[in-house]
């Protein structure tokens, strides 16, 4: 499966409120320096100290909005 890495200060950039409320992501765990991933399917994870944990997902147009925040591609 193929993801873009980001941080967790980008992530909170351009997530929508329709999609994940900003205090479910700090409740989730993330935070300005969190190291999360969003695969292909939308589906956002975080890092967690022995794995990753999916903790939401991204609706309508991530790709063009994490690939432009990022600068990053699926890899």
């Amino acid at each position: 499966m193929k993801f873009i890495e980001l941080s967790g200060i980008t992530l909170c950039r351009i997530v929508h409120p329709s999609e994940i409320q900003q205090h479910e992501l700090e409740a989730a765990g993330v935070h300005a320096e969190s190291v999360v991933r969003v695969n292909e399917q939308g589906d956002i994870e975080l890092r967690r100290r022995h794995g990753w944990d999916v903790i939401g997902g991204l609706l309508g147009d991530y790709e063009h909005r994490i690939k432009t925040a990022t600068g990053f591609d699926w890899v």
